[in-house]
């Protein structure tokens, strides 16, 4: 008997036109790193008396189907998931490179289909109506560089055989945190320690009574975009900065020599006045954990470009 084993999962995702309906054709074959994406429904326990001391059968819940994914932030399947995040990108070039600006603050998102295949049992499970709620990476000195994208589905099918068709692959060209670089207002921001980033379009379920206990949809609200940076203390620019109650623009980059590249720009970076401790004869360090605001020059929060050889997403 064949015993399932995540190294021979699948991923597959293609962009819905109806919101939760798979399309027919054109998925693509997305790369991970793991996945919690599932349905479950929980039992509930019966209240009622008059029957002894032994319960009576349960009564089936609601469906909940969400999860993380966990995706390497390369320069071509990882702005599957900024469309995700954010909308149909604005894409420039005539010919590759393409350059792919991604901006936020839309009213509405495109939905998935994502199926997550495990061909030994068999078992590929198509979710439908994924709508990304939130979107984190880290930035740090070494290590594997990774985003963890929070899903929210409208429900799962599960079937023995794929339902995504013929994937078409892309090439899988991978950022380091090698290639990460941070600048505040146009200049390089030294002795940073980690950084972290944190986009949430804060999904609204829509929570309507239905036969097969499914949602209607999940509606953005107010976004956020916050994060936290670590920093060395060795001068007293962003401390500087906190107190007064200023604004910066912060960039975080990534580059590959072969000219790929990934830069998001928050617009208006806000610093809380943070703690100063000496907790041993170490450096000391300072962590700001940072809000972003729209700015009205540009009228949003943040912008991801993204420039690769894909046409378009």
């Amino acid at each position: 008997m064949a015993r399932a084993q995540g190294a021979r999962a699948l991923m597959a995702l293609a962009f819905e036109t109806t919101y939760g309906t798979p399309p027919a054709s054109g998925f693509i074959r997305m790369p991970f790193a793991s996945s919690s994406l599932g349905a479950e429904q929980p039992l509930l326990n019966s209240e009622l008396l008059g029957y002894g001391r032994d319960p009576l059968a349960p009564i089936k819940d609601a469906v909940t189907a969400d999860g993380d994914v966990v995706v390497p932030l390369d320069a071509e399947a990882f702005g599957f998931w900024l469309k995700a995040a954010f909308g149909t990108p604005t894409t420039a070039g005539a010919e590759a490179p393409y350059t792919h600006e991604f901006q936020s603050g839309s009213w509405t998102l495109p939905s998935m289909s994502i199926e997550t295949g495990m061909p030994e049992v068999p078992r590929y499970a198509m979710y439908s109506g994924c709508v990304l709620d939130q979107i984190t990476w880290q930035m740090q000195r070494s290590g594997l560089l990774t985003a963890t994208a929070r899903l929210v589905a409208q429900g799962e099918t599960v079937g023995t055989t794929t339902s995504a068709g013929t994937l078409a692959a892309l090439e899988l060209k991978r950022f380091g945190h090698f290639n990460g670089a941070i600048t505040r207002n146009g200049s390089a921001l030294g002795n940073v320690v980690s950084a972290e980033i944190t986009y949430a379009n804060n999904l609204d379920r829509i929570e309507t009574i239905r036969s097969d206990g499914r949602i209607d949809g999940a509606d953005p609200s107010i976004a956020a975009l916050t994060g936290s940076i670590e920093v060395r203390f060795a001068d007293s620019t962003l401390v500087t900065q906190a107190i007064n109650g200023e604004a910066c623009e912060m960039e975080f980059a990534y580059v590959l020599p072969s000219g790929e590249s990934f830069t998001f720009t928050v617009h208006a970076v806000y610093l809380p006045r943070p703690r100063i401790e000496i907790s041993g004869p170490q450096g000391v360090q300072a962590t700001f954990d940072w809000q972003a605001a729209r700015v009205s020059v540009v009228g949003r929060i943040c912008t991801a470009t993204l420039v690769n050889d894909v046409e378009t997403y």
